[in-house]
């Protein structure tokens, strides 16, 4: 994709304005989905969509005040990820509710740090790097194709924007069949094997189709070996050595899975990304000096698509936010059994923030380069953060019976900051790929996170205690007197717990030190493939395929052989290759779109009437669910890979 003259306007008042009411409107229906069913939804490419409708108004708007609104926005998307911790808190009963300005500046304070972290990364991910960026990918050509077609309309621009909708189109019928219930999202089954149970999960989802193909047949395999690891080795093998106690075969399966199967994968993640972070050191360090020296050499070039925030703003922004995070580690502390030991938790909470959320920022930022950051593991990351961080304070503490539960709740206050830093990097280097792409300015993309970091704050809190004012959280100490049900929150409560395991002494290691073992073991096969020329394995990747549900993994797996198969066995043979890849692309893309703008809608029906299917026509045991969705996947996929094939069949070769 082609840059875009800097004499644009970029970072203007009504781009932000635009973006910051985005963000407010998308983090509250994020923060709800996410406490209800455990995942929250990307909002990039909905709020580029939304910009290019309100921004086409203005005859002066601009591809790169475009990508500034979904900057902005996008922090909705990934800082509302902190109620994967945030609520334990309250969970765990040393919150009954949410206080405003701490809440704000956790959020805040790590949201920021994040920002600044990812700037030396974007260097060594992104600009050095071939990591795929999916939803980065798509978004960029999201707004490529949006400004095309608002200036010279040609034959490419037109059958581009044809693309984009027909992907776009088809996710959504499928999405809006799915929410009425007439057709299944999904199809799952379970089974023996031997004296074990196993199964097989997969969502009918296009968009996790899209991102396949996006990823590529590298990643794909990849996670596609950690499914197999999972569910045809240790969940059969599990199943056949522990008592199901009456369970049914589909909860025995999805119990062992959850509670010691998953474990394995983030051991697996650990060391891989140790040993990823290793492979990035030299890079990020290049990365830094690059930074350094490349606002001097902008002001003699005038080009400024390679210039991050300037060292200056970078050394005191940091240092602000460090100091604003020291303060409430001392207010956090003050009044509790700790108090006594407030320096040295300051001196064990601000390194581990600064250092861990570091580790943290490249870890989810590798990630999210390598599936997009909505189906990047982050709550697999705050996992490892909760343990590491746990084992730290109770080897330098090493609280009386009578400060074990403020030292859990420190803990988890520790966490959600370096949490914060890890949501902001997991999809900030997503946007940064954007803005490489369309030929943005990396210092105005900077500013405009932190400023979505800040509005994002802002609303997080009140939401959080709305919700528990009406709902509560299921496990909580002290549960809500509201009558409406208590929301899920299944990765706080699961945060908690460990935090608890942890510190009060009774948690079991062993799946995750196995999951290490197999961190190895891959990250050698991986090597090898390497070194033989075949196609490699990411040991990250192995590591979410066991780790992330299937349903969400099996999709992604589709996805990406079905585009190996096109790109290999016809794009490559028609007489435009180029051309009939891009289409590919675009339909692609066009299904993340679909998908991710109906996913924004159902978020604010659910919310307006309060009920999780605000669209169901039948029961959720509707009979011929199931087959009406597989067959309306199929024929979707058919109908869409179909399209493209015709197309780059008709197309004419390009002038050279």
């Amino acid at each position: 994709m082609s840059g875009v003259s800097k004499r644009v306007a970029e970072l203007t008042l009504r781009g932000v304005i635009l973006g910051v009411l985005i963000t407010f409107v998308f983090t509250a229906a994020n923060v709800y989905i996410g406490l209800k069913v455990g995942l929250t939804f990307a909002t990039s490419i909905p709020a580029a969509v939304i910009s290019m409708v309100v921004l086409s108004a203005f005859k002066n708007s601009s591809i790169l005040e475009n990508n500034i609104v979904q900057t902005v926005a996008s922090a909705a998307g990934t800082l509302s990820g902190i109620i994967f911790v945030l609520p334990g808190l309250v969970i765990i009963g040393w919150w009954t509710g949410f206080p405003f300005w701490t809440s704000f500046w956790i959020c805040a304070g790590g949201g920021v740090l994040g920002v600044l972290f990812t700037i030396p990364l974007r260097r060594a991910m992104v600009t050095n790097s071939d990591l795929p960026y999916p939803e980065g990918v798509a978004a960029a050509e999201v707004l490529e194709v949006g400004s095309a077609a608002r200036g010279e309309v040609t034959a490419e621009t037109k059958e581009g924007l044809i693309a984009l909708l027909y992907g776009a189109f088809g996710a959504t019928i499928l999405s809006v069949l799915t929410a009425t219930r007439v057709a299944a999202g999904e199809a799952m089954g379970f089974f023996k094997v031997g004296n074990g149970v196993s199964g097989y999960h997969m969502s009918f989802s296009m968009a996790l189709l899209g991102a396949g193909y996006l990823v590529g047949l590298s990643v794909g395999m990849a996670m596609l070996v950690g499914v197999l690891i999972a569910w045809a080795g240790a969940v059969p093998i599990l199943t056949s050595m522990i008592p199901s106690g009456g369970a049914a075969p589909a909860d025995f399966a999805a119990s062992v899975w959850l509670h010691q199967v998953r474990f394995i994968g983030a051991g697996c993640i650990a060391v891989a990304a140790v040993w990823t972070l290793t492979k990035l050191a030299g890079p990020v360090v290049s990365g830094v000096i690059a930074t350094m020296t490349a606002s001097k050499k902008a002001k003699v070039t005038g080009d400024m698509t390679d210039v991050d925030l300037s060292p200056i703003w970078i050394t005191v922004i940091g240092i602000a936010s460090l100091i604003v995070i020291g303060w409430l580690v001392k207010m956090f502390v003050v009044g509790t059994p700790l108090a006594g030991l407030v320096d040295l938790l300051l001196l064990t909470a601000v390194p581990f923030i600064f250092f861990g959320g570091l580790i943290v920022a490249a870890i989810t930022g590798y990630m999210a380069g390598l599936i997009g950051a909505s189906n990047s593991p982050l709550s697999g990351v705050g996992i490892l953060a909760i343990l590491v961080c746990a084992t730290l304070l109770v080897s330098v503490v090493q609280p009386e019976p009578n400060a074990r539960a403020a030292l859990v709740a420190f803990c988890l206050f520790t966490t959600a900051v370096v949490f914060a830093i890890g949501t902001i990097s997991n999809n900030n280097l997503q946007d940064l790929k954007t803005g490489q792409l369309v030929g943005a300015t990396p210092r105005a993309q900077q500013w405009a996170l932190i400023i979505g970091v800040g509005a994002g704050s802002l609303v997080i809190p009140p939401v959080l205690n709305l919700l528990n004012n009406a709902s509560g959280f299921a496990g909580a100490v002290h549960p809500a007197t509201a009558h409406g049900a208590p929301l899920g929150a299944p990765q706080a409560n699961l945060i908690s717990a460990l935090a608890q395991g942890v510190i009060e002494q009774h948690m079991d290691w062993k799946m995750i030190g196995i999951g290490a073992v197999i961190g190895v073991v891959v990250i050698l096969i991986d090597a090898l493939l390497g070194w033989k020329k075949w196609l490699r394995l990411p040991p990250l990747c192995i590591g979410m395929g066991i780790y992330l549900p299937m349903e969400i993994t099996l999709p992604v797996v589709l996805g990406a052989v079905l585009g190996y198969c096109y790109d290999r066995f016809w794009a490559a043979r028609t007489r435009d290759p180029e051309h009939s890849q891009r289409l590919g692309v675009l339909v692609a893309s066009g299904m993340i779109v679909g998908e991710s703008l109906f996913g924004v809608l159902l978020a604010g029906l659910i919310v307006t009437f309060n009920t999780g299917a605000p669209l169901a026509l039948v029961s959720d045991n509707f009979g011929p669910a199931p087959y009406v969705g597989w067959i309306m996947f199929l024929v979707l996929i058919s109908e869409l890979y179909g399209w493209k094939i015709r197309r780059s069949r008709n197309s004419k070769p390009r002038t050279p």
